[in-house]
């Protein structure tokens, strides 16, 4: 599977293309922005674009409208098999995301049932009693998502509703040539219906990839096997930030130990999930971190545990933006153009040291060294070895510890490193030594 050894970038179009908040029904290309910047991600070391919702939608995208055409605020069709062209010109993978747990009140077949009520040939689509009535007046309750009304829940039972989104699924393959999907509110997803969903993907590629959004602490039965390739880690994505910001190693190695540490109770031996410091939905890292020094350690951390790396737009700059009460929308802007700076350099030098490490992409993980401020891990696979090293001190360490070699090469820098009396950590250091 080609994700296990990418580094990804994701981008919510809506915001990155200045769209208006609103559906204003009014057709205008914006969505091209994103073609543009093509030769700036693969110059962070990305071969994978992450795309937030395109489909046409009533405000923010995953309140679906209609899921054969890209949203009028965005573009045609055709605008966006022209970006989704240019992308795999510059090798870089396209991943959509699959919003099919709910739509908006504005989906074609929602609106249908509106209309004709119980004549309605798509009533089965949703879960709805006529005996009762929504916060709209419709004349009818229906069912949303978690509480929110503006979010109509698709009946994934229903076999018209399937196959819709199944032939929706086709259609972007055959138009836009995409490679995966990301599944939102994956854990909402009814279970049978995933199963169906990843047997029909590989029959359109053998490579589709398919990620699901997953909050809980245990991914398990979403990665079983005919389930989906790879989840999200928000049980890592806490710990990350909350070790530098308490100073305290032991949290993040906690988790990685407990999700593929050597143990047989571990939970994730063999599989992935999709690292992040941040996304559309979260205060963004530079703006989460106590210490600015530690922000190149984080992505250097993030980059080199067990997972698949996910850059958010803007963050790899050290753009900054808390998240507000009530709207994401800071969390979400556009930028006029790409910048780039040290930490800009410093994450592609950690995304191609990634993508060229068999043990970086697939290794184990053993930790061998833990203090407060200082962690080393081991990254193993067939017969690579990488040690992960982070010193988030403000002064320098000398870590003694059992390499089982004499030298190794840090696959940042190039430069060798002699294992003998000790190995010195400069103040605010990481690297990624691969033994020899």
């Amino acid at each position: 599977m080609w994700a296990y050894e990418s580094v990804f970038y994701q981008i919510y179009p809506m915001g990155f293309c200045g769209a208006p908040w609103e559906n204003d029904g009014e057709t205008v290309n914006r969505v091209s922005k994103i073609g543009t910047w093509a030769e700036h991600i693969a110059s962070v070391g990305c071969n994978a674009l992450y795309l937030s919702p395109v489909f046409e939608s009533d405000s923010h995208g995953y309140d679906t409208r209609d899921f054969r055409k890209i949203d009028c605020r965005l573009g045609t069709n055709a605008d966006f098999a022209a970006v989704c062209d240019t992308l795999h010109e510059n090798g870089i993978r396209v991943v959509l995301d699959g919003v099919f747990n709910h739509v908006g009140r504005g989906f074609w077949a929602f609106r249908y049932v509106q209309e004709k009520k119980w004549d309605s040939p798509y009533k089965d689509w949703f879960v709805i009693n006529f005996d009762g009535n929504s916060n709209y007046n419709d004349g009818f309750w229906y069912e949303g998502w978690e509480g929110h009304y503006e979010l109509v829940k698709l009946n994934l039972r229903n076999e018209a509703v399937i196959q819709h989104i199944f032939d929706c699924i086709r259609g972007w393959v055959e138009e836009f040539g995409i490679d995966g999907l990301r599944l939102d509110v994956a854990y909402s997803l009814d279970r049978d219906f995933m199963r169906r969903l990843r047997a029909f993907c590989d029959t359109l590629k053998p490579d589709f990839f398919l990620v699901g959004e997953v909050m809980s602490s245990d991914c398990s039965p979403f990665l079983a096997d005919g389930m989906l390739h790879a989840c999200t880690n928000y049980d890592c994505y806490k710990g990350l930030y909350s070790s530098f910001n308490s100073m305290n190693m032991f949290e993040i190695t906690h988790s990685l130990q407990r999700q593929f540490g050597p143990e047989y109770w571990t939970l994730y031996k063999g599989k992935h999930l999709l690292s992040f410091v941040d996304n559309h939905d979260v205060t963004r890292v530079a703006s989460i971190l106590q210490n600015e020094k530690h922000l190149p350690l984080i992505y250097a951390l993030m980059v080199g545990m067990p997972g698949i790396p996910c850059i958010y737009y803007g963050s790899e700059w050290g753009e900054k933006a808390v998240k507000q009460p009530g709207s994401d929308a800071n969390l979400r802007p556009c930028f006029d153009e790409p910048q780039s700076n040290e930490l800009t350099e410093y994450i592609a030098k950690l995304a191609e040291a990634k993508k060229n490490s068999k043990a970086l992409c697939y290794g184990n993980f053993t930790t061998r060294l833990l203090t407060t401020k200082q962690v080393i891990f081991e990254r193993a696979f067939e017969d690579e070895r990488v040690m992960v090293v982070i010193n988030a001190d403000d002064q320098p360490f000398t870590a003694h510890f059992n390499a089982e070699a004499g030298r190794a090469r840090d696959l940042i820098t190039g430069q060798v490193h002699d294992f003998g009396g000790g190995s010195e950590l400069p103040p605010y250091f990481a690297a990624y030594w691969q033994v020899f």
